[in-house]
């Protein structure tokens, strides 16, 4: 047993939840979820952590620790027409999708035949809008947005994972001394979780549901499922998905987005400096279970704390924290010269926001992509 052990588990949760409520945050209001079931879907999501990793790494002694779809939260809180009882309904069938992934061999071979660079098209194109966020509420707040990307610019350069911890710190306080804070609670608010009935809408199955499940396995639980095999370990890849999808069908009735395998956060836990003895850096899952435990006990605050913050600070948050994963994204998205056009055709679709049919531009990104790259191979032949 090492302190670097408990180290690594608590910068990882750290990390996790502090680089990304924001974005589960506006996810929330996008959907109009309440104060209250925002705060829910918090704490959904921070018992789903403590349970699945520590459940994960016990049961394998591996160091997996999970996360929530930070790509997939990108997804709800770009999204238009939906109310909070359909985007439970599209939490579901990602649920359903992933665990029949678990279950079922070709399903799972077929999602991994996927064109990677097609799926990361269509993830940029979710990403590209927020990313562009934080400038548009530079113009309109320069004094407060603009320190922070020269923060995040600078903070980046000594380390990637508390660059967002960094702007957000900051970034609250510059909040409070420029005075563009609203009220707060007057007490500190309880913990609770709200039930959410679903409501099963086919429009948003379609066009939530269904890129809800492909960016969460083609962005987070195959990369994660790579971090993992990068670090010498064979992954249990069924047993995964399905503790992930069971932990997903149970929270998503209090609001909670996805839970899948940790991609970006994982590699804290998996290297060296958690454990020289890579059989003993499971214990981490154990820290980390706990510290998310904490977490949950503290989010209705945290999320009160947020909504208070002025809405281009918000979106600053959020922006900043997704463009690395846009960096990753383009470059896998326009790596592939031979499906460079039907990756942009994806990619510029989705950016649009484009709605047809009531379904979301995603889905329709992803379809326009594959046709394009359909059409390209039956004139190779």
């Amino acid at each position: 047993m090492r302190s670097s052990i408990v180290t690594s588990a608590v910068v990882a949760a750290l990390v996790g939840f502090g680089g990304t409520l924001a974005l589960i945050v506006a996810a929330s209001q996008a959907v109009g979820a309440t104060p209250a079931q925002t705060s829910s879907a918090v704490i959904g999501l921070c018992l789903s952590m403590a349970a699945t990793s520590a459940f994960l790494g016990w049961r394998h002694r591996m160091p997996i620790i999970t996360a929530w779809s930070t790509p997939g939260a990108a997804l709800i809180a770009g999204s238009h027409g939906l109310v909070i009882e359909t985007a439970v309904g599209a939490f579901l069938l990602a649920g359903v999708l992933i665990l029949i992934t678990a279950a079922v061999k070709p399903l799972g071979a077929l999602v991994q035949r996927l064109p990677v660079a097609i799926a990361a098209a269509m993830l940029a194109g979710v990403l590209f809008r927020f990313c562009t966020s934080v400038f548009t509420a530079g113009e309109a707040d320069p004094l407060l947005v603009l320190p922070l990307v020269l923060v995040f610019l600078v903070a980046r350069r000594i380390s990637p994972f508390g660059a967002v911890l960094a702007v957000l710190i900051i970034g609250i306080a510059l909040a409070f001394f420029l005075g563009h804070v609203g009220p707060l609670p007057a007490g500190l608010p309880l913990p609770a979780v709200e039930l959410v009935l679903p409501r099963f809408e086919l429009q948003a199955l379609i066009g939530i549901g269904l890129p809800l499940y492909v960016v969460t396995m083609a962005s987070q639980n195959l990369p994660g499922l790579a971090v993992l095999q990068a670090a010498g370990y064979k992954p249990p890849t069924p047993s995964i998905l399905a503790v992930t999808a069971i932990s997903s069908l149970i929270t998503a009735p209090i609001g909670s987005l996805t839970s899948n395998l940790a991609a970006i956060t994982a590699s804290i836990c998996t290297g060296p400096d958690t454990h020289p003895d890579p059989n003993k850096r499971w214990m981490a899952t154990s820290f980390y279970a706990l510290s998310y435990v904490v977490l949950a006990a503290g989010g209705a605050s945290v999320v009160a704390l947020i909504a208070a913050l002025p809405a281009g600070l918000v979106a600053t948050f959020a922006g900043l924290a997704l463009l690395g994963p846009l960096v990753n994204a383009l470059g896998t998205a326009m790596g592939d010269a031979e499906r460079r056009f039907p990756a942009v055709l994806t990619l510029a679709v989705t950016a649009s926001g484009v709605s047809l049919l009531g379904i979301g531009s995603a889905f329709w990104g992803l379809i326009a992509g594959l046709v394009a790259l359909g059409i390209d191979h039956a004139g190779r032949r």
